[in-house]
């Protein structure tokens, strides 16, 4: 081969493998960009989602007990139908959740315009969990009620603490144009007041009143079994301390 020819030969090689390099460059760099992409992607996801659950967690903050709301003579008088009553509620553990509902004793709710006061009483031996069936379901109320020897205190000891109350200390309009109640949640002897959105109607003699799904820290009202916040070296075996409620109030008005 002529020198010319073979400076030739080499010049054409080395152009192949410069244009190979920068191919694998040019890839490198665009499966880069990709998985940066996909990553900033799924970054951007996850922290909407974790934004969203906690916009519709509806947060309550426990505050020092209010006055409640007193009625006038001219406000109409409403009388709970404990029957189509119930508290719903929900508890969260990393394994997973429970869900039940909580009955109610007794109530009234007065109605003058826009203004609401009231208060109930919550049946506390009457926590159910819908979420199991047979022995687990009956172990779990068990538990939850303290009528296990020797766990008596875990969660709401019915037996010491039969009811729980709530009574209304107001109703104003947020931000956003929700109505928010405010009221204390009386629970094992212990009084916070909480705030959290509502809608009520009143269709011929029955008022229903009902909450958006909004959450307490159960340790506010000394309910502390299994709280990573209360005992040290719990591991994965905690409980969360927020349980969900929500509340529906059916009552008819007294002729």
């Amino acid at each position: 081969m002529s020198p010319i020819y073979f400076i030739v030969y080499l010049r054409a090689i080395f152009n192949v493998s410069a244009i190979f390099d920068l191919s694998i460059n040019t890839k490198k760099v665009f499966m880069m960009k990709t998985k940066f992409l996909s990553l900033f992607a799924m970054a951007a996801l996850f922290t909407a989602v974790v934004s969203c659950k906690n916009e519709n967690k509806n947060e309550t903050e426990a505050a020092e007990a209010e006055a409640a709301v007193e009625a006038t003579a001219e406000a109409t008088k409403y009388m709970v139908d404990k029957e189509a009553s119930e508290i719903k509620w929900l508890g969260e553990k990393p394994t997973g959740t429970h869900d039940g509902v909580v009955g109610l004793e007794s109530g009234v709710v007065r109605v003058e315009g826009e203004q609401i006061s009231g208060s109930f009483l919550i049946d506390m031996t009457s926590i159910t969990v819908q979420d199991l069936e047979g022995d687990q379901k009956a172990s779990l109320e068990d538990h939850l009620k303290g009528t296990v020897e020797g766990k008596e205190g875990d969660f709401f000891n019915v037996q010491k603490f039969p009811t729980a109350a709530f009574e209304i200390t107001g109703v104003t309009e947020g931000e956003d144009g929700k109505k928010m109640m405010s009221g204390n949640l009386t629970l094992k002897e212990t009084k916070k007041n909480i705030e959290f959105p509502v809608t009520y109607e009143v269709s011929g003699n029955t008022m229903t009143l009902k909450s958006e799904p909004f959450t307490i820290d159960r340790t506010d009202w000394n309910v502390n079994y299994g709280s990573k916040s209360v005992f040290d070296n719990l591991g994965d075996k905690f409980i969360n301390d927020d349980i969900e409620l929500e509340f529906i109030i059916v009552a008819n008005q007294q002729m």
